[in-house]
């Protein structure tokens, strides 16, 4: 194991970070050595950089795979990110399935964003959260407005916010346990061989397409079961308990096991074979603990028309 040392020299130009390293020990790969001695840096975003050559061990351009050997010189160049505006309370009405002093559960349609992102700085649900409970942005990490995990885009259904300090620190660490139980519903391409089944397949940063997940043998565990509901000639009604919460987690392991999403045009098929505006996923409930009262909630979400509609023409 390389041993933590302080960078020989880190300096910043216009748009570049300049960082130096010098390896002390041999045989360490080098996206994981810089990994560990830069928390800043997630592994994933130390790939990116040197698949971008922008990573250099003794002037040359590195791999990822690269072993290191005592007294090399590893140089980064690291953009330059500028900070991004705090997001602005937005009057956006909120269809709120549950609320007591320290929770509250909303209903988030499809087409809305979580959180603000590049491209993306208006009309999302922490907006909407902040001009509804302006009291969070007290105590929440800025961007997240007491917001504790997240849906795709075109996902629907229920969202945990907590409204207080303690509530924050409750539901995280529930998370972090995996105590929060999520149920979802998604109609799926085909018929699966078997009615139930747990899907456990790692995922991580897709090397090629960078803005997608895939299923990676050195990914983060991932866990899914599922259950069909109901079959029809071409499609299956599934349930879904996702037991981590890996980004893209359900849409990627359904696309794992040959049965994506119906609509997911980015893990599914490129033709749809039938005609939705978005994809048929949503996120039906969510049992937690209360941070108030200790007891055991849940919440539920009912399907929103659309796809509701779409099972109804299925099942003619």
């Amino acid at each position: 194991m390389i041993r933590a040392q302080s960078p020989e020299r880190s300096e910043v130009n216009e748009s570049y970070q300049l960082i130096e390293l010098l390896a002390e020990d041999d045989g360490e790969r080098l996206d994981k050595y810089l990994a560990y001695r830069l928390a800043q840096l997630s592994r994933a975003q130390i790939q990116t950089l040197i698949r971008q050559g922008l990573v250099t061990v003794n002037g040359d351009i590195a791999k990822p795979s690269l072993r290191l050997e005592k007294g090399d010189v590893i140089r980064l160049q690291v953009p330059v990110v500028e900070k991004p505006a705090e997001p602005e309370p937005e009057a956006i009405p909120l269809c709120v399935l549950y609320e007591d002093d320290h929770v509250a559960v909303v209903d988030k349609p499809a087409g809305m964003v979580v959180h603000p992102a590049f491209g993306h700085q208006s009309g999302t649900l922490v907006n909407a959260v902040l001009a509804r409970w302006p009291q969070i942005a007290a105590f929440a990490e800025p961007g997240r407005a007491g917001i504790v995990h997240r849906l795709d885009k075109e996902t629907s259904g229920v969202i945990l916010i907590a409204k207080t300090p303690l509530a924050l620190t409750s539901l995280r660490a529930q998370f972090k346990a995996r105590q929060v139980q999520k149920r979802y519903l998604a109609l799926v391409e085909g018929i699966p061989g078997t009615t139930e089944g747990v899907i456990n397949a790692p995922i991580g940063r897709d090397p090629q397409r960078r803005k997608q997940m895939s299923v990676l043998r050195e990914g983060r565990e991932a866990v899914t079961e599922f259950r069909v509901l109901e079959t029809f000639a071409a499609h299956s009604l599934v349930e879904i308990w996702p037991k981590t919460g890996r980004t893209h987690q359900i849409r990627v392991h359904l696309a794992f096991i040959g049965h994506p999403v119906v609509g997911d045009t980015v893990y599914g098929r490129r033709k749809q074979t039938l005609k939705l505006p978005r994809h048929f996923l949503h996120a039906t409930a969510v049992t937690f603990v209360s941070p108030g009262t200790g007891k055991t909630i849940t919440v539920e979400s009912p399907l929103p028309a659309a796809l509701q509609d779409l099972l109804t023409v299925l099942r003619r």
